[in-house]
């Protein structure tokens, strides 16, 4: 039957009173209209209740407004977990803008390049990364305005026109605010390191965003008397849209500017945390954290991680200590989490190794995602769901990025088939679980960072005494993985590992510097490709 004909459709046409674009921005009227004295954001000593956190957030929109910023500007940021950078994931779409969080490691150089190449209009900095900001700036190529959030814990260098707060006193506190037009519009740009060495801008749009953000709520268990503590970086996929998940159900949101076992230890037992999310290297610190620094708590923590999988060991020390372990899956270019290990009746009573394998695995897809499978990248024919058959990871749906800023053939090739290649390989078990094996693409996972091999390789190559570089990852019991360099040196010259890092630490942030450096002649292929598979193989016997 065609449309024309379907008596559901005569006359039944979407309406103001029927339809309204999904965003995240109403998660926030919601919770400062229901829980408007609830406390919303914790900050030391600071309490915001959710109408105040809102008023905050509506000034800010107020003020990027009045300084020209809208639809199709970006706004950046650079800053801790601290409530500026919460705000700033309300008050910057208020706006109609566009939110790029920078990631707090980076360095000068890829700090200018994604400033120039994302566009901001606006940088609110974080005094503490002054010295690192100035010389980003000193290296774009178009004018950004400063501003400077001013932060008594760490006090340092002003750069900027005025400072946050001064900013927000000229913003309008009953600034009005709703979905935008369409859906389909830029909320937030994050960029990626790809496999490549300068980042990709991955786009997200407010629909994604919105249903990510209840996608985590379900998966993980929010409630309006949880409290959220972030030990994850904001910067990371807008921190995997639980900046907006835990405003969803009127949950408590406790900022942590450093991560730090002993403050992490105290917040948990005097906000009364019960949701954390990090990296694995965020367990080991707590398992590994002195013995007086650590307390016991009246209930079970949920903590949520992603990137490596967390091995038996890790999992019983930190149940040991009252957590309970959660394993997500995901990239920045799907919001973050796209996956969740759901338990099942009847693995809590299994052995900790059999318990600790079904955990480890990537698990099923989330109910807000859409389409999940494990396939051949080149036909896509979903492999056999038999443990063993390796396949490409593959999704579609809802919680897809946009694309890639500026790189339409990036985002072709990543979209090929209708389905986003994620270029990571994995197994279907029998049960419907899937289980990642190897990473198609070179990047290295390090505390939660994304390393791209070819970009550090680009900088060893600078070296006068490099002939050869080729860098893997190495498993590592604090970290998940390190780069490892394997060097091929010109005939005559000589250089150490030490020198060939303090070289590095001049071109690239210091968290991408290889841990080890092998020296001596590369595997290759008769075409003469160097086998990075004998390599990864070679470092894990370091």
């Amino acid at each position: 039957m065609s449309r024309e004909h379907d008596i559901f459709e005569l006359g039944l046409e979407r309406r103001q009173a029927n339809y309204r674009q999904l965003s995240p921005l109403d998660f926030l009227s919601w919770a400062a209209r229901t829980f408007r004295d609830r406390t919303g954001v914790v900050y030391g000593d600071r309490r915001y209740t959710y109408r105040e956190f809102e008023t905050r957030c509506r000034r800010l929109a107020g003020a990027l407004a009045k300084m020209g910023v809208g639809r199709g500007d970006t706004v950046a940021i650079m800053s801790p977990n601290t409530p500026p950078m919460l705000e700033a994931h309300y008050g910057v779409p208020m706006a109609g803008a566009v939110l790029n969080a920078l990631n707090i490691r980076l360095d000068p150089a890829s700090i200018a390049f994604i400033l120039d190449h994302g566009e901001a209009k606006v940088l609110l900095t974080d005094t503490e990364f002054a010295p690192v900001i100035r010389e980003a700036l000193a290296r774009t190529s178009r004018p950004v305005r400063v501003v400077d959030i001013v932060d008594p814990a760490a006090p340092g260098e002003r750069i900027g026109e005025i400072t946050y707060e001064e900013l927000l006193e000229t913003g309008d506190p009953d600034f009005p605010y709703g979905p935008p037009e369409d859906e389909w519009q830029a909320l937030s740009l994050c960029y990626t390191s790809g496999t490549t060495g300068n980042p990709k801008g991955v786009v997200y749009h407010h629909r994604g965003a919105y249903l990510n953000a209840l996608g985590n709520a379900l998966v993980f268990g929010l409630r309006p008397e949880s409290v959220y503590l972030w030990t994850l970086p904001m910067f990371h996929c807008n921190g995997w849209t639980y900046t907006w998940a835990v405003t969803a159900v009127g949950a408590t949101h406790v900022c942590l500017r450093k991560v730090e076992p002993a403050r992490i230890f105290e917040l948990i037992e005097r906000e009364g945390v019960t949701h954390m999310c990090g990296a694995p290297v965020v367990l080991n610190m707590l398992i590994h954290a002195p013995p007086e620094v650590k307390r016991r708590f009246p209930r079970t923590v949920q903590v949520a991680t992603g990137g490596a999988a967390p091995p038996s060991a890790v999992i019983a020390a930190m149940e040991e200590m009252g957590f309970h372990v959660v394993h997500l899956y995901g990239l920045t270019e799907t919001y973050g989490p796209a996956t969740v290990c759901v338990e099942q009746p009847g693995w809590k009573d299994l052995p900790l190794g059999e318990r600790a394998a079904k955990v480890a695995r990537q698990g099923v897809r989330y109910p807000t995602l859409g389409e999940l499978t494990v396939a051949d990248p080149n036909t896509p024919e979903p492999v056999p769901a038999d443990g063993t058959t390796i396949g490409e990871v593959m999704v579609r749906g809802h919680t897809v990025m946009k694309g890639y800023l500026k790189n339409p053939t990036a985002t072709d090739e990543a979209f090929r088939g209708g389905w986003y290649h994620t270029g990571d390989l994995a197994v279907m078990h029998p049960d419907g679980y899937i289980e990642v094996k190897d990473r198609a693409k070179d990047i290295i996972i390090s505390g939660g960072e994304n390393i791209s091999s070819i970009e550090v390789e680009n900088a060893l190559y600078r070296h006068p005494a490099v002939l050869e570089a080729a860098v893997v990852a190495k498993p590592d019991p604090h970290w998940g993985e390190v780069p490892c360099a394997f060097v091929t040196l010109r005939e005559g010259m000589e250089v150490t590992a030490e020198e060939l890092r303090e070289f590095l630490r001049t071109q690239i942030a210091r968290y991408k510097v290889p841990r080890h450096f092998v020296f001596g002649p590369l595997p290759k292929t008769s075409t003469g490709k160097i086998q990075k598979f004998v390599l990864r193989e070679r470092a894990k016997q370091l």
